[in-house]
């Protein structure tokens, strides 16, 4: 991955923080994109400490305008894209007959609308090349319900589908896409759901009454851990895979 350039959405925290710091560790060039200008720099000035050649470019992956500046910003600056994580993402909680509609349409602006728009704008870019790799980040709540996560479950849903429908169309041209579905990670996003200090405990038990199974390897995820399969999926190693869907949640959903 030496010199390659990667383009990683969401990745001022987080998941998204997590795959930028391990593809700059694998020798790529990282443009580390997020909405959030402060923890973004953040983020990047942590990893460029580590000597890491990851750049910061603020951009909302809601406005299509922003998306399309974003990718010729960073083709320009740093050349090709050679990867594409699709990482942003937001969570809405809440029973579906008490869901606004403010929430529904704000989790799929930025969990669907936004693969979409970045997947659009870096895969035009590379169809011309013959050349590419190209990572959603999902979750396996996109193939098992959870209750007051419809919004969320139906968006990874949704974001899974698209990525996989492109990498079959653009798999003529060389052009890998794959699925990362994590389980519950230990992250920001996580904890929001948390009622109190037994939040982790209680996700890794699993609670019947919300039909949730517990994590049988008796632990959360860390953000490294889905990072590295990102890294793989993108990686010559994984180059005879696409369309593929990778579960890491521990075996959450037993392997659904």
């Amino acid at each position: 991955m030496e010199y390659k350039v990667a383009l990683v959405t969401g990745a001022a925290g987080g998941i998204g923080a997590a795959v930028a710091r391990r593809l700059g560790e694998e020798g790529a060039i990282v443009a580390a994109v997020d909405r959030d200008a402060e923890r973004l720099a953040e983020s990047v000035a942590r990893m460029a400490a580590d000597g890491l050649r990851v750049e910061a470019f603020r951009a909302d992956v809601t406005s299509t305008e922003d998306v399309e500046a974003v990718v010729a910003e960073v083709e320009r600056t740093l050349g090709p894209i050679d990867y594409l994580v699709n990482t942003a993402g937001v969570l809405r909680l809440g029973e579906v007959r008490k869901f606004s509609d403010e929430d529904w349409n704000s989790t799929f602006e930025v969990n669907v609308s936004g693969v979409f728009r970045l997947s659009r704008a870096v895969v035009n870019r590379m169809v011309p090349r013959s050349r590419g790799a190209i990572v959603t980040v999902a979750s396996n709540a996109a193939g098992t319900p959870r209750t007051e996560m419809a919004a969320y479950g139906a968006s990874k849903a949704a974001a899974t589908m698209l990525t996989r429908s492109l990498g079959l169309e653009v798999a003529k041209y060389n052009i890998r896409c794959n699925v990362v579905a994590p389980g519950s990670t230990d992250t920001a996003m996580l904890a929001s759901m948390w009622e109190d200090e037994h939040g982790r405990e209680r996700t890794i038990a699993g609670n019947p009454a919300s039909y949730k199974l517990g994590i049988p390897l008796g632990k959360l995820a860390a953000p490294v851990d889905v990072a590295e399969a990102v890294v793989f999926l993108l990686s010559d190693r994984a180059s005879h895979i696409t369309l593929h869907v990778l579960t890491v949640d521990g075996g959450a959903t037993l392997g659904a």
